[in-house]
């Protein structure tokens, strides 16, 4: 099997850079409205700042893989006196918390970059953040290639695994015969 190349996009955080305007959640949370920039709920937004004002520091957070467990350690983090704990900076979204998911149905969400069409050159939170807090990148890497599995060889083998490979052989002989 060989390699190939795949883009990764990131969006690159500078806290030191970040005053807390929130626009990045605005801005996120209009793009994702139905009708699109119809309202602006902060709780559809795929980016929150993490904020304790009285020491000025603002960190964005966006929002990651759903999880369907919770995490095992609860570890905490002390910034200039004030404790915080893990979940506070956690991208996933999980059944411990209600953060990053859709206040209407409960589905998790995840940042997709503000994937559209047409496409826009660079994820929206980016482009209003007036700080530069927030910068995006793409870059190429090298991947191994996954091999492509047919949709029928992934039925059989599911039902092979279900049922054993004697029996999904017997069925496929007893249809053969009705041909």
């Amino acid at each position: 099997m060989g390699t190939k190349k795949k883009v990764i996009k990131t969006i690159n955080i500078d806290v030191d850079k970040c005053n807390g305007c929130r626009a990045c959640e605005a801005i996120c949370s209009a793009f994702h409205a139905i009708p699109q920039y119809s309202s602006s709920n902060p709780a559809r937004s795929r980016v929150r700042v993490i904020r304790d004002p009285l020491s000025d520091i603002y960190i964005p957070v966006f929002a990651g893989e759903y999880t369907a467990a919770e995490c095992a350690g609860r570890d905490k983090y002390t910034i200039n006196g004030k404790e915080y704990d893990e979940c506070a900076f956690c991208r996933a979204s999980c059944p411990s918390r209600d953060i990053f998911k859709e206040p209407d149905s409960g589905l998790p969400l995840k940042c997709d970059m503000c994937e559209s069409d047409p496409s826009i050159k660079e994820p929206l939170c980016v482009q209003w953040c007036l700080a530069d807090a927030l910068t995006y990148e793409e870059r190429e890497e090298e991947v191994e290639e996954e091999p492509v599995i047919d949709e029928l060889d992934e039925g059989i083998e599911a039902l092979v695994d279900k049922h054993g490979l004697q029996k999904v052989i017997d069925a496929v002989n007893k249809m053969s015969k009705k041909v």
